[in-house]
């Protein structure tokens, strides 16, 4: 019987698919400085971030169900958010880190 793939660390999974792609130099650049400081390759690098944005893309697409007491209690959070602290207002002033 076969392992379902969910129970099968990623890194232990066979590879057995190819994906290529093309892609703007500066980004070929930025993907090599975010693996090497990983500690990781590009391959191994670029397979476990994309497989991180489609996992958070397909969760984007769950549907909540919620009581109308819970849904009124998220409308007012939304509504009324808490004060933005002085951490945030400084992080928010700085540079992206991946803008050079």
């Amino acid at each position: 019987m076969k392992k379902a793939a969910a129970a099968v660390p990623e890194r232990q999974r066979k590879a057995d698919a190819t994906l290529m792609m093309r892609v703007p130099v500066e980004t070929k650049g930025l993907i090599e400085a975010a693996a090497q400081a990983s500690n990781k390759t590009v391959s191994a690098f670029v397979v476990e971030s994309a497989r991180k944005h489609a996992v958070d893309v397909l969760l984007d697409q769950t549907v909540f169900q919620l009581s109308e007491e819970q849904a009124e209690a998220f409308a007012r959070f939304l509504e009324n958010p808490a004060p933005p602290t002085e951490k945030l207002k400084a992080l928010m002033r700085g540079k992206a880190p991946w803008k050079v």
